[in-house]
């Protein structure tokens, strides 16, 4: 019996729960990328990226491409570039709300004290 879809989401969830592979994503979003080209700009040790990008490999959100000696890697799908951007709409307007809140405590809770 496989797992409920529910379940599948939350893993799905918890693969994406690291900045620096969130960063990786991003990147391949832009367009396909080599792993010295990515190093600068997730600002970790190499090490380290090989273990994210191999987690996003084994979730199949990436794929590999070998040139040479360079690895290239892209996204399995432009809708994961479209799931970062939709989160990015999310996080703005969270942001936003809570920038209005704490406007309102800035300015001593006026909106409050008018109710």
């Amino acid at each position: 019996m496989s797992a409920p879809l529910y379940q599948l989401k939350a893993e799905f969830f918890k693969t994406l729960g690291h900045p620096a592979r969130i960063r990786v994503l991003e990147l391949l979003s832009e367009r396909e990328h080599a792993v010295a080209e990515m190093l600068p700009e997730v600002g970790i040790e190499p090490a380290h990226l090989s273990q994210q990008l191999a987690v996003l490999r084994k979730a199949n959100l990436v794929v590999t491409r070998k040139e040479g000696s360079t690895v290239y890697y892209s996204l399995t799908s432009p809708h994961v570039a479209e799931l970062l951007r939709v989160a990015r709409t999310i996080l703005s307007g969270v942001l936003s709300n809570q920038a209005e809140l704490l406007a309102d405590l800035q300015a001593g809770g006026e909106t409050e004290r008018r109710r």
